[in-house]
């Protein structure tokens, strides 16, 4: 890595924890130059507007997030123990406070949720490429056998992004001691509703699944 890839990379991670405490809007130009030592005209030519910082910032927090819980998800056995990797990984990811304002993609899409714009449009790409994500391990488990056939995964994403949802509103906000227990029975309750229903004990053999 070159020195300007360098001082780049220094800034989105700077730039990263302070849109994380203060949102996108409070990351400036001027306020990192002064943070990082760095004369605005340098520190500009890095970026050349405010709205390409900002969409690199989140571009650097998704890299992130990638590297912390997508990959070491994605190295678990296919089927439920890779969906249950996921929520582990996630789990860590808003415990660990690896940006120490809370979850970045919480906090922008609150602050972007009515605003046109590419920065908002690049947030949104994430966070279906996340929702898909979900989607797509939960039908790893589909094909396991170990989920039922009939399972909607996209709505069964869409379940697991609000057990998120919530646990960051309870931890941080609230601050809920049993924000975390109260995450993980949701959690447990979907897998629960997701799994295969055995035959009926009152009608033992009368199709594979009970509905």
């Amino acid at each position: 890595m070159g020195k300007g890839e360098q001082t780049r990379q220094a800034i989105l991670e700077r730039a990263a924890q302070v849109a994380s405490r203060m949102g996108l809007g409070g990351v400036t130009i001027g306020t990192l130059a002064e943070e990082l030592d760095l004369s605005k005209s340098g520190l500009f030519a890095h970026f050349h507007s405010k709205e390409t910082l900002q969409v690199q910032i989140l571009e650097f927090a998704a890299q992130l997030f990638v590297e912390r819980v997508v990959r070491p998800a994605l190295k678990a056995p296919r089927g439920e123990p890779r969906v249950r990797a996921v929520f582990e990984g996630w789990m860590d990811w808003a415990r660990a406070d690896v940006l120490k304002g809370g979850c970045l993609f919480v906090a922008a899409a609150t602050e972007l949720d009515d605003r046109e714009g590419p920065v908002r449009d690049a947030l949104v790409r994430q966070q279906k490429d996340w929702l898909e994500l979900l989607a797509n391990v939960a039908r790893t488990a589909v094909a396991e056998g170990e989920f039922r056939d009939d399972l909607d995964t996209a709505q069964l994403a869409h379940d697991l992004y609000g057990v998120m949802l919530a646990y960051h509103h309870a931890r941080r906000l609230l601050r809920d001691p049993d924000a975390e227990t109260r995450a993980r029975r949701a959690f447990e309750a979907l897998v629960a509703a997701a799994r295969p229903v055995g035959p009926s004990p009152a009608a033992p053999g009368h199709g594979r699944y009970r509905h």
